[in-house]
Parts: structure tokens; sequence; C-alpha cells
């Protein structure tokens, strides 16, 4: 044991006699913040370690760095081709029926650049282009073929008319108690995406059930006519806002058509103002105090967020056989709806768009109206069979005769 503190002692002797306090710089002044650190430690700079890197195994290729998908990439990928004879939009049913003024944004197809032969107008990709091909007007009827829509094969794939039992076998099949498969279709309407969603849903089972919510229920006779005339189907029942889209008896998924898809929600262009400064045939003055009486007029009905609207125009026909003026209470419901509600209100009953104020649409009958001559129908709960007549009609709201097409009356 003596042996050993020796040695320990020797070896503290010889390290504290190399440290001294030379080898510090001697502080300037008695503050305590003037110490430096030794100049040994100063010379010396961050101690840098050698970048060495592990060598590629001979005889495996190195793995290309990882790079994200982009839709901008086309290198390698074919142009879209689609022999629909429609032109595609965003919605089929929610379209205004003036022209545009103008656009808000540069004219980007949504369906991405490069990837649909189809060249985008700022509302529609329609089946020919737009651009002049010859001076004398001589063009071609058609860019593209017949398509899997209108052409004769539509009624070969819908095959003969269902009966009445199998229409009711098919409705029982797709009621909400027995399965939860449906398309909801909403404040747009029938988007050009919902297409290839229902034929997703004709793969594996023959009808599909379609509930129409907001804005679009106010007119189901189109709603009903473009759900035919974009997917080739056959509506077979309708409640309401509910419908049941039949594929046909000879339908084949893999003869679908193809619908490309869109990638984004296009910018909608500008449209003419729905409500003039003053309306035509009247001064300034009257419409300010049509304008004053709207708002004071007892509301009609209340309308509620993504309700069904069915009876809506029938209940406005009503109304003005008693008074020129109606109001419809929107309060709660966005601004393009109620807009939108009252544009197919002119068009349909028809009438004279007064005032949106205070979220109120007042309609006015105008001067030289007739609605005591108009006819209306008892029934507009429909169930189609091949013939096109009405089946299984129930007790519903009356709606003007002129609501339904000729083709859906008995």
């Amino acid at each position: 044991m003596a042996t050993i503190a020796r040695r320990i002692r020797h070896t503290f002797r010889h390290f504290s006699s190399q440290t001294t306090f030379s080898s510090f710089d001697k502080p300037q002044s008695s503050n305590k913040y003037s110490w430096r650190a030794p100049k040994f430690i100063e010379s010396e700079g961050p101690s840098q370690k050698p970048q060495w890197k592990r060598p590629p195994p001979s005889g495996k290729k190195q793995k290309p760095p990882y790079k994200p998908p982009s839709s901008l990439d086309r290198s390698g990928k074919t142009v879209l081709h689609s022999e629909l004879p429609f032109d595609f939009q965003f919605s089929y049913t929610e379209v205004p029926k003036s022209n545009p003024l103008g656009f808000r944004e540069p004219k980007f197809s949504p369906f991405g650049p490069g990837r649909l032969d189809r060249e985008w107008t700022g509302w529609s990709a329609p089946t020919k282009s737009t651009a002049v091909t010859s001076i004398d007007g001589n063009e071609e009827a058609s860019q593209y073929p017949k398509g899997y829509i209108h052409s004769s094969s539509r009624h070969e794939i819908l095959g003969e008319p269902l009966t009445q039992e199998e229409i009711q076998v098919l409705v029982d099949k797709n009621r909400r108690q027995s399965t939860q498969r449906q398309v909801n279709l909403g404040r747009d309407g029938l988007t050009h995406n919902m297409l290839n969603d229902i034929h997703n849903y004709w793969k594996r089972a023959p009808a599909v059930r379609i509930k129409c919510m907001g804005v679009p229920t106010v007119d189901m006779r189109n709603v009903r006519y473009q759900l035919e005339d974009k997917t080739g189907g056959k509506v077979i029942y309708q409640n309401y806002g509910t419908i049941i889209l039949y594929r046909g008896r000879n339908y084949k998924p893999k003869d679908r058509p193809v619908i490309p898809l869109m990638l984004w929600k296009p910018h909608e262009p500008v449209y003419p103002r729905l409500i003039k400064t003053t309306i035509d045939g009247l001064t300034i003055e009257e419409t300010m105090e049509l304008r004053k009486r709207g708002l004071k007029t007892p509301a009609l009905t209340k309308l509620k967020k993504n309700a069904v609207y069915c009876d809506l125009v029938r209940t406005v026909h009503e109304a003005f056989k008693q008074n020129e003026l109606v109001r419809i209470d929107c309060k709660g419901l966005p601004i393009s709806d109620y807009k939108k509600i009252g544009a197919k209100l002119r068009d349909l009953v028809p009438c004279i768009l007064v005032t949106f104020d205070h979220e109120q649409i007042v309609i006015w009958r105008g001067k030289n109206s007739r609605f005591e001559k108009h006819e209306v129908c008892k029934t507009s709960v429909l169930c189609l069979d091949g013939t096109n007549s009405l089946m299984l009609a129930k007790e519903f709201p009356v709606v003007p005769l002129e609501y339904f097409s000729k083709e859906l009356l008995p």
C-alpha cells in the first residue's frame, strides 16, 4: 500500500509542476467578467472529425432519390381520351342560362395540365375544339365518334323494360333500411366526378340510391333528366329527394366509358346580376316602393339548410293566385344558395325577382300574368317502368303539370 501511495504522490507532483498560472492570461481588472480562456484553448478550433462515407456494395445499383408524385409531371404518361359526346362541366344541373361576362382567373383546366385532349374554355371542356379550322366554315360534324350515352347501344344496354315485380324488388333492396350505399347530391348538383361514383356503385349492384338535398331539389325534373342523359341509366323510382337509378339489363362494368376526374373545383365565371336597378316596365320610384312592400309582406315559407324543396314551385304558384308579391324567408342559408333558388323560381314559375335583401327572396308575378289557368298534377311520387307509366303513386304535394316532362306522364 505504501508503494501505491508513493506513486500517486509522484504523479500528482509531476502534473502540478507542468500546469502553472503562467500559461493563463492575467485578468486586466478585478471584474469577475474579465476572465479569458487560456491561449492553448483559443488556438485550437472546434474538433472536426473527418466524414467517412460507406462505400456502396459492389454489384448493386444505388436507389434514385425519392421524388413525390405530382400531377404536373406527365413524363411517360398518355393523354386521356373520352368518347362521351357531351361537354365536360363541373356541374350539369346548376348551370345558369345566361352567358358569362368574364372570368376571375386564367383558364386553368381542372383536369390538370396535359391530362385531357379537350380544351378548357373557362366553364366547360367541349367535345369539339372551339378554334376555327377553316375559313369557309366547312368543319367536320364531330371530333369524336358517337359515345356511350346517346348512341343506339344505350337501348341495348337497358334491355327489356322492367316489370312491376322487378321494380319493387330493386326499390326494396335500395331502401335506407336495407343498405347504406348511396350517392349524396348536394348544393353543387350533379357534378362531373359523381358520374364516376355512380359507375363504381353499378359494379356491385344493378341500381344505386341517390339522395338529393338543397338547391337542386327545386327542379327535380332537371335532375332526373341529367342523371339519365349523362350516365345512360334509367330512373325507376323517386320519392321527394330520393332517386333510384337503374343501370340496365345488359350493363357490363368492363365496357364502362372513360371518365377523367377533375382534380379541383374551377372558379365560377362572372355572370350578370339577377336583380336589376329598375324592373322592366316600372320606374325607379315604383321599383323602390315594390321592394318596401315585398319586405313587409308576411313570409310564405321558411327554408332550412340542406332541405328538400320539391313543393316550393307549387307553393309559390298557388300563392300567386291570391297575392302579387311573395316573400320567402331564407335566414341561415348561404348567399349563393338562395340566389340560385331565386333564379330557378324565376324560370319555373315564372316570376320577376325583386330583391334579396335581409336574407329574403321577394318575387313579383308581373302585370299581365295569369296563374288561374294553370292545371296541376295530383301525384309526384314516381316509380317508372320501361313503358314510362306511373306506378305506385301516393299522396304527395301538388306540382304544376308543366313541372313534369311529357314522356313521364301517362
